[in-house]
């Protein structure tokens, strides 16, 4: 496929599904904010588009931008979005990126920010980019077709020890070391260069019991290999802290998350956020100082319901968090500056 918007058919179908839609246009709204009309919002991870079209078509007044590192998968969704004019702005780049230099944009502070950071159906189906372990092609796993890293290139060049560090860490894979001395052992006699290829290596490496169980007995190699070529787990720390500082005093920051490396540093940042002192536990008094820069709107993570579920199933491991910003923005940003 192109990579520019000549290559989009004008009546193309979205292959993605968007979860936890409805959650997200309830504690995302700008019905009945003192920013309601013409509210701000951006979206971090536009993909298709489709939490942004629900939203502008929800919400007249809203404006986004839309954020995506993959120009091709963008294409799409200026295609689905085209109807909605000079409302939608899109940015092509990594979020972190954008939102850490937001201000250099003479941007005004958002109101909504959302973070959906599942991987795109379009990804897996459309995208060729080996991300499915079922699939027959390159084993390349870029977001960004223009990154340099490549899941080929972790699999053909990391030294042993180092490849399973990297497939226990970003998925907890108990048989780590075993996938990862099958790799290396079958990229002595050639290189490794598509995801089939590198799902056999991976189904004959573990153990009988488990090429039966629940999931394939590659998703998690196939997951931890995508987390790291695309630095996800680096960016989101970043991005979040960028993502509050700019937000507008009220403003509200959702974010969706699939697995629980993603949901742990979102949980443990909005509790940050949401808590007045952060002094040990044996300090008698606070010493810190601090007050609480947001609160949270859900007293836990929201979660998909039995008919989501069943209709769109990526959903059963989405859970999504939102808080809402509670102090002017040079507070926030010594609050921002204080926590590591």
């Amino acid at each position: 496929m192109g990579m520019g918007e000549d290559f989009v058919s004008e009546d193309y179908l979205p292959v993605h599904r968007p979860v936890l839609l409805a959650e997200c246009l309830n504690y995302l709204s700008p019905a009945g904010e003192a920013y309601a009309h013409e509210a701000l919002m951006i979206d971090c991870t536009l993909g298709e588009g489709g939490h942004s079209e629900a939203f502008l078509t929800k919400y007249t007044d809203l404006r986004i931008i839309g954020l995506d590192a993959d120009p091709e998968i963008q294409a799409r969704a200026k295609v689905r979005l085209a109807a909605f004019g000079s409302r939608v702005t899109f940015h092509t780049g990594w979020f972190n990126d954008f939102l850490a230099n937001y201000f250099s944009g003479n941007y005004p502070p958002p109101n909504l920010i959302l973070f959906d950071l599942g991987v795109s159906v379009y990804h897996y189906e459309l995208s060729g980019r080996g991300f499915s372990f079922s699939a027959d092609e390159n084993l390349d796993m870029r977001l960004n077709p223009l990154s340099e890293a490549t899941a080929a290139g972790l699999v053909n060049r990391l030294p042993e020890t180092e490849l399973a560090d990297v497939i226990f860490r970003f998925a907890d894979e108990q048989y780590s070391r075993r996938i990862a001395r099958a790799i290396t052992e079958r990229r002595k006699s050639a290189a490794i260069r598509t995801a089939a290829e590198l799902a056999e290596i991976v189904y004959q490496a573990v153990p009988a019991v488990y090429r039966h169980g629940g999931i394939h007995p590659a998703t998690r190699t196939f997951q931890a290999l995508r987390i790291a070529v695309n630095a996800e787990l680096a960016r989101l720390f970043p991005a979040l802290q960028s993502a509050f500082e700019i937000l507008s005093p009220g403003g509200k920051l959702g974010v969706i998350s699939f697995h629980s490396l993603e949901d742990r540093v979102v949980k443990n940042y909005f509790r940050s956020l949401c808590r007045d002192c952060v002094c040990p536990p044996g300090e008698p008094i606070c010493i810190c100082g601090r007050k609480r820069v947001a609160e949270g709107l859900a007293k836990k993570s929201v979660t998909a319901g039995e008919a989501e579920v069943r209709a769109n199933p990526p959903s059963r491991s989405a859970r999504l968090r939102v808080v809402r910003k509670l102090e002017n923005e040079n507070a926030a940003r010594k609050r921002f500056a204080s926590i590591k």
